[in-house]
């Protein structure tokens, strides 16, 4: 049966798993972990069971062949069943508005955009080239976060800069986590037994990298991120909203180029810069348990920004059906999302405490709740798989 590999690729680390095209189930998946460290950490999962080793001194072309070795030792697929590869690219710019098949001309477009997601195009592009190399016969495709957000509103879309500068250099929110938000609309309407475009949604992706999304009509109205995935919530290294004299400023008292100031804002910042320990919400939870202040006070600011930004949504949207909580953060965190939600109650959103402990996929507001507030796992693999299926 012909299968699709996708590869969510970032700068230490590749995600990978293997779906029935025409069946859409997941036959195997794993991540590499720690690439170019002397221990890379592999880990794969099939037919319920985990395996993990260390490999020393993986590369990026190690790592590739690595996932190959692996699907085929562990019978996930066979390489000849392997008939696409799918890649998770970050920024599609204007110029991708749909699932695409890798050509040179595409691959180089890629890699142009590296202005709109310097951390994540350069990365993925190496990871395509590295599939090409090994598997040459293999038909590649892109997958773009940006997709979802192309169709914007102008008036939300553009900053206030000169229109003129905005058209020549396409300066504007391209929001990312679009696959995610996409796939958390189309199963919130599922779940609501409701049309999508019928409905007012704002969904929170929350984990390392965070955002937020209104979701009118069917379609996204508003994003928190923007012409990069730097800018909205604080998130795990990345500052989110800043201002932008913040840049001249440290490069004058602190005599950094402005790739460092960049560099401190996108590597250093966030939960990272004000804990000053950690950059996972779950050492953070467990610091804030202990009652240290760095960590309660970076927890207490990832809140206030989201409450910040759904507020914002809400009255944008003239009120919504629907509040959805996914990623890492939203789905796990349940303290955390406890916490929020209560913050919420003042536009009428509710949530039921015992719902929300459950920590189950579904509706976490009392029966009675005009407005939804939903727990849904996002599924960015399978809402790829079925992009790609449109186009081929």
């Amino acid at each position: 049966m012909d299968k699709v590999l996708l590869l969510n690729a970032g700068s230490s680390s590749v995600k990978w798993k293997v779906f029935g095209i025409e069946s859409e189930r997941v036959a195997g998946e794993g991540e590499i972990e720690r690439i170019n460290t002397p221990q890379a950490l592999v880990t794969a999962k099939f037919n319920g069971e985990k395996k993990q080793s260390q490999e020393p001194n993986l590369g990026y072309e190690d790592a590739v062949r690595m996932i190959l070795n692996k699907i085929e030792e562990f019978k996930i697929a066979s390489l000849d069943e392997i008939q696409i590869v799918g890649h998770r690219v970050v920024a599609g710019g204007q110029k991708f508005k749909k699932a695409t098949l890798i050509t040179p001309e595409v691959l180089q477009e890629i890699k142009n955009l590296k202005d709109f997601a310097p951390l994540h195009n350069p990365h993925e592009a190496r990871y395509v080239e590295l599939m090409q190399k090994i598997l040459p016969n293999v038909d590649q495709y892109a997958v773009f976060d940006s997709i979802f957000f192309t169709d914007m509103p102008e008036s939300n879309a553009i900053y206030s800069l000169p229109y003129e500068l905005t058209q020549k250099y396409q300066i504007q929110r391209y929001g990312e986590h679009g696959i995610s938000h996409s796939y958390l609309a189309e199963r919130t309407a599922e779940l609501l037994n409701r049309p999508l475009n019928e409905l007012k949604i704002i969904t929170l992706h929350l984990g390392s990298g965070a955002s937020v999304a209104a979701i009118k009509d069917g379609k996204a109205f508003d994003s928190s991120m923007g012409f990069t995935p730097l800018t909205g919530l604080t998130m795990g290294t990345r500052a989110g909203d800043v201002d932008p004299a913040i840049v001249p400023f440290l490069m004058e008292k602190e005599g950094m180029t402005a790739e460092e100031v960049m560099t401190l804002l996108n590597d250093r910042s966030g939960l990272l810069g004000i804990s000053e320990s950690s950059s996972d919400m779950r050492d953070i939870e467990a610091a804030w348990q202990k009652g240290d202040r760095q960590a309660s006070l970076a927890r207490e600011i990832f809140i206030n920004r989201v409450v910040k930004y759904v507020g914002a949504y809400f009255a944008e949207l003239g009120g919504i059906d629907a509040l959805v909580l996914a990623g890492g953060i939203g789905e796990h965190q349940i303290d955390l999302r406890l916490a929020l939600l209560k913050q919420l109650r003042v536009l009428g959103i509710e949530v039921d405490e015992k719902l929300n402990q459950a920590n189950q996929e579904g509706i976490i507001s009392p029966k009675d709740a005009q407005i939804k507030t939903m727990l849904i796992p996002t599924n960015e693999e399978l809402q790829m798989v079925r992009q790609i299926k449109k186009e081929i």
